[in-house]
């Protein structure tokens, strides 16, 4: 190696984890380093925004940003039936206040290019087209990386605190093997992009569609500006790739002819691009830190994006993840028990989103025989699903229970060096 360089910490990834992380990290006043394998801007999916990521987003100093930028403001969310059938819009208004109940729509590429100059703003360092292949430990704590720059000679960098935010890789719960899939919902997407295509006036235009398809798949249908529309298919490998089906374009279109609504709002639009897939959505990594070590956002754990919720976490765990670092820097102890609290409150907001997605996918479950039932409910899941999702929300799966089963909660995501079992909160 060439050189060596250190820092208090580094960060593996600059999406919006990372680079969140990082601006709390270097507006505490360390030296923080982070290290992305591509280069911005990047194409990236995740293209809605939850309600309360705009607790996070007013925390990295970004809501006047945010309110400025060409987003879609997304108002409310809609639900269209197999038969092509959409709900009236939920506006997020009649429960929020209005700097809550109004979000947006993102081009990720502009919206992560934001988080990360905001990173730079406040003092961090970014090195891209550098790709980190190896954790570096010290008398069993993680100390540093190994990184390859694009074209250039091996780099090691040392930090006393090293965060994962390295997405779906997520690169240490692979070295360390980690991962573990989530097998009730292993779910394929198809998705692609059309200028274009049929939106909603006024208030609507920005409201983010979840249209179902046959065997519970669905569609997404999110707005963003410049006249494009994010578009895209989940369900079962097997109900896509029916009939031999292999190809992604193929998958995709042959789902528009399973909802009038999709097929009606994309007719007069164009595809712009190419058909991305991907399968395997949610996992999980056993454990959320270990000394020197912690993982953020989607390396810490994917769901499927159902209810949107990817950016809302990775944010969430940017800020309090930050604050936890710089808290072991402040008292020197890395050890991975500070993050106890960070595991605690990571596990049970997925877990509870993660609930909301299990009963979705149930066949013959619907939100609306929960509140016909229970109508005081209504109030909880609209919480849960627009990402106020740490709340004690016993009595609405006490309730969903009655029309789905429900997942046993995953015994992950705690410290290494705690006992490797679920404590319910």
């Amino acid at each position: 190696m060439n050189r060596e360089k250190k820092y208090d910490a580094i960060i593996i990834g600059a999406g919006p984890a990372g680079a969140s992380a990082a601006a709390i990290i270097a507006e505490h006043g360390h030296k923080v380093l982070v290290l992305e394998r591509s280069r911005f801007p990047r194409y990236h999916v995740g293209e809605s925004l939850l309600p309360f990521t705009y607790h996070p987003l007013q925390r990295l100093g970004l809501q006047k940003k945010m309110e400025a930028s060409a987003f879609v403001k997304k108002y409310s969310v809609q639900f269209v039936s197999v038969s092509g059938r959409a709900s009236q819009p939920f506006y997020f208004e009649t429960r929020y206040s209005q700097e809550i109940a109004q979000t947006y729509q993102v081009l990720r590429s502009e919206f992560d290019q934001m988080l990360l100059d905001n990173a730079r703003e406040k003092g961090a360092e970014v090195m891209e087209g550098v790709s980190v292949t190896e954790l570096l430990q010290t008398n069993g704590r993680y100390s540093g990386v190994t990184a390859h720059p694009v074209g250039g000679d091996p780099l090691a960098f040392h930090a006393p605190m090293i965060l994962d935010c390295s997405g779906k890789e997520s690169f240490a719960a692979v070295k360390n093997n980690w991962r573990v899939a989530d097998i009730g919902l292993n779910k394929v997407a198809v998705w692609t992009y059309y200028k274009g295509a049929r939106r909603d006036m006024g208030k609507d235009e920005g409201a983010t569609t979840v249209a179902f398809v046959p065997d519970k798949g669905w569609f997404w249908y999110i707005p963003q500006h410049n006249d494009m529309v994010s578009v895209g298919v989940v369900a079962d490998g097997k109900y896509l790739a029916r009939g031999g089906v292999r190809k992604p374009e193929e998958m995709f279109k042959r789902e528009i002819d399973n909802n009038q609504w999709i097929k009606r709002y994309l007719e007069p639009g164009q595809c712009t691009g190419q058909y991305w897939i991907e399968s395997e959505y949610t996992f999980r990594s056993k454990y959320c830190a270990a000394d020197g070590l912690v993982l953020l956002g989607d390396a810490f754990g994917f769901l499927d994006p159902v209810f949107s919720s990817g950016v809302l976490l990775a944010l969430k765990s940017g800020v309090m993840a930050g604050d936890t670092v710089h808290e072991c820097l402040v008292n020197n102890d890395f050890s991975a028990s500070h993050f106890t609290e960070y595991g605690n409150v990571m596990r049970l907001g997925v877990e509870n989103m993660r609930k909301l997605v299990y009963a979705f996918y149930s066949p013959g479950f619907s939100f609306r025989k929960i509140t016909d039932k229970y109508p005081e409910l209504a109030g909880d899941i609209t919480d849960c699903l627009s990402g106020d999702v740490n709340k004690d929300f016993s009595k609405l799966f006490t309730a969903v229970s009655e029309f789905a089963p429900l997942p046993e909660e995953l015994p992950y995501g705690v410290p290494l060096n705690h006992p490797p079992q679920f404590q319910a909160a």
